[in-house]
């Protein structure tokens, strides 16, 4: 008996495609947590200076004061670097592309700029220097989190808008070590196990906002992190990010080119403190 299957048409029948899916990227953080710089354009570098202190002495009733010298010495320096990528779309697969490709590649410019903004930021972390915590290989721990605070505050450093920057297996560590199902939940206060039950990340804990970033440094099964003030850290945006088309006809194609102009760096690197811990999946 014969029988007429999808098989004998299968090579007649036209694919459905669906829209193509854009690779999954993090919403851009950089830019919210440090200072930013807007004010010029070009390749001038940027400096921060740091004024002296002074020592207050005891002094008898008839002895004149000791003029002490109060100058600026170079703390850090920012050096602007241009960016760029491209894409270039066929006047062919324009016209044959099942996807709005050139809508689509507009997109992903977009998305892999910002990466790289808070790649290039949150990799500045090991230049900071108000202090060291974590170790290699271990866990992180909220005795971490909490020593970070205590050095910035030991430091001098204005408590006001400190925020910490993790990866999320850092956050996943902290989390389980107060969420309704550790071991430890007797022991974690109710406000806590509260906030985690509600939100992914703790908005604010000890007076510091905490944010996670799959963007942050790593090495090999470690990940840096850091707590730190908005002064510690500085990008300056000489060049806003751009998309210009361009046309080339010989070659029969639309050239999209993205550029951006910035530099990146540490301004008040006492101002934050870097840590290391393991980010093994859970």
């Amino acid at each position: 008996m014969a029988y007429n299957t999808y098989a004998n048409i299968s090579s007649y029948v036209n694919v459905i495609w669906e829209d193509a899916w854009l690779v999954a990227r993090d919403s851009a953080l950089a830019p919210a947590l440090v200072t930013v710089f807007g004010d010029r354009t070009g390749m001038a570098l940027r400096e921060s200076s740091e004024y002296g202190t002074a020592t207050v002495n005891a002094v008898g009733e008839t002895d004149d004061l000791v003029g002490q010298t109060f100058t600026p010495s170079v703390l850090a320096t920012l050096t602007p670097a241009e960016y760029g990528a491209q894409f270039n779309l066929t006047d062919q697969r324009m016209e044959s592309d099942p996807f709005e490709v050139q809508r689509d590649a507009a997109l992903e410019l977009g998305g892999a700029f910002a990466e790289s903004v808070d790649t290039n930021v949150f990799s500045n972390f090991t230049s900071l220097t108000g202090g060291t915590v974590g170790a290699a290989g271990s866990a992180m721990t909220w005795a971490y989190f909490n020593q970070a605070v205590s050095a910035l505050r030991t430091g001098k450093v204005p408590m006001a808008g400190l925020v910490a920057v993790m990866h999320p297996y850092h956050w996943d560590d902290l989390a389980a070590a107060a969420s309704t199902a550790s071991t430890a939940e007797t022991n974690a206060p109710e406000w806590l196990r509260s906030e985690l039950a509600r939100n992914y990340f703790i908005a604010r804990h000890s007076n510091v906002a905490i944010f996670v970033s799959p963007y942050v440094g790593t090495s090999s099964t470690d990940a840096y992190f850091a707590v730190f003030h908005p002064l510690a850290l500085a990008l300056d945006i000489r060049r806003a990010f751009r998309i210009e088309s361009e046309r080339d006809a010989s070659r029969r194609l639309t050239e999209l080119n993205a550029t951006e102009l910035y530099a990146h760096g540490v301004w008040r690197p006492k101002w934050g403190v870097q840590g290391i811990a393991d980010i093994t999946a859970p």
